[in-house]
């Protein structure tokens, strides 16, 4: 169990992030959402190109532009709602899921 927490920290926080964003929160926190979830896909992206994981590479560098701080996407609330559940499920799913 402590090697699933060593490496995965990021995945661990951007899971949490996420369906903790399920609630209602000032526009801030969603800011910052952005910057983590995108963050942590880029890096999970980058990771799963070298490791030839080329679908993971996919899901991962999908969620960091639809996720992106810098050229957002603007949806409804419950558009956004959904996005967060299947993004954190997404990086619960990739602790798991080992070569």
């Amino acid at each position: 169990m402590k090697n699933l927490f060593k490496n995965n920290w990021p995945n661990i926080v951007a899971a949490i992030l996420l369906f903790w964003a399920l609630g209602a929160h000032p526009y801030s926190y969603y800011q910052v959402l952005r910057w983590v979830v995108c963050g942590v896909a880029l890096y999970n992206a980058y990771i799963s190109k070298e490791k030839d994981e080329n679908a993971w590479m996919w899901i991962f560098g999908i969620m960091a532009v639809v996720f992106n701080p810098l050229f957002p996407f603007f949806f409804d609330k419950s558009t956004w709602q959904n996005l967060d559940l299947i993004a954190g499920a997404i990086f619960v799913v990739k602790l798991f899921n080992k070569k």
